[in-house]
């Protein structure tokens, strides 16, 4: 799955507080504070914001599904490989709704969240050479790759530097917009509810005396996602009462693994 949800404020802020510890790595290192935060960019200048985000998007979306098609062929199911969706071919992925449509309208449209998610690599769990265990490799597969990307993209902060400054803002714009995204989908499919990766993973470590009553909500589970995320936020505002608790844990956890990936990769002094 591949939802890109919450508040535009809150998301600004989020990338917001990335931006700055960079650009202080950036200062510090090269003697220069080019790079720009989402906040400081002219909003007249729509395509330059879509321009940033559709390289970290597409790479995302496709590794992600690839990983758990790679992942299953590993370990005993060929489905995806035979259909063609173990590939870096985004077009293999792309749901032209979903991944192109939904989520450009609603950016140019200022909506109070993004969306967008892709197709889902078909998966025979049947078929893995232990179907159980290997579910739980096959799930966590695409939101590892989430956060290998996002890692990659950290690492990258340490050539912007030598780019020239106009490029160089524009680098560092498409790498803050890909550690964000990529770590916001590999925390959010993590969540332990299927469909969501998370939820695969859950059913394949519990017991079943709660792994089967878990598994029987997976029709509902994107339903159940949308109503915490967005319905009931959106119903519970005209009454005064701050419904978005389940959208800031995610936030925080993000920020958390974000943190995390900066030090690792030498961004946090």
């Amino acid at each position: 799955m591949h939802p890109r949800v919450g508040s535009l404020e809150t998301q600004r802020h989020g990338m917001d507080m990335v931006v700055r510890q960079v650009r202080a790595v950036i200062v510090a290192r090269y003697g220069r504070s080019g790079l720009q935060t989402e906040s400081d960019l002219p909003f007249d200048l729509p395509l330059y914001t879509i321009s940033t985000w559709i390289l970290p998007a597409l790479l995302a979306i496709t590794l992600h599904e690839a990983a758990h098609g790679y992942a299953a062929h590993l370990l005993g199911d060929d489905t995806a490989w035979r259909l063609g969706r173990v590939t870096l071919n985004p077009l293999k992925h792309i749901d032209p709704f979903g991944t192109v449509l939904l989520p450009a309208l609603l950016l140019l449209t200022r909506a109070p969240f993004l969306f967008g998610y892709a197709k889902p690599v078909p998966v025979q769990f049947r078929a893995l050479r232990r179907p159980r265990r290997d579910m739980v490799w096959v799930a966590a597969a695409g939101p590892g790759m989430n956060i290998l990307l996002a890692s990659i993209a950290a690492l990258l902060f340490h050539v912007v530097g030598y780019l020239p400054l106009e490029p160089g803002e524009w680098v560092a714009q498409n790498l803050v917009n890909a550690i964000e995204l990529n770590v916001i989908l590999a925390v959010f499919n993590m969540i332990p509810l299927p469909p969501l990766d998370g939820g695969r993973v859950a059913v394949g470590l519990l017991p079943n005396a709660l792994a089967r009553p878990l598994a029987s909500l997976e029709r509902y589970g994107m339903l159940i996602v949308f109503a915490v995320l967005f319905f009931l936020p959106v119903l519970a505002s005209p009454l005064g009462i701050d419904a978005n608790v389940f959208f800031r844990t995610i936030m925080r956890a993000a920020d958390a693994v974000i943190h995390v990936i900066l030090l690792v990769t030498g961004n946090v002094p």
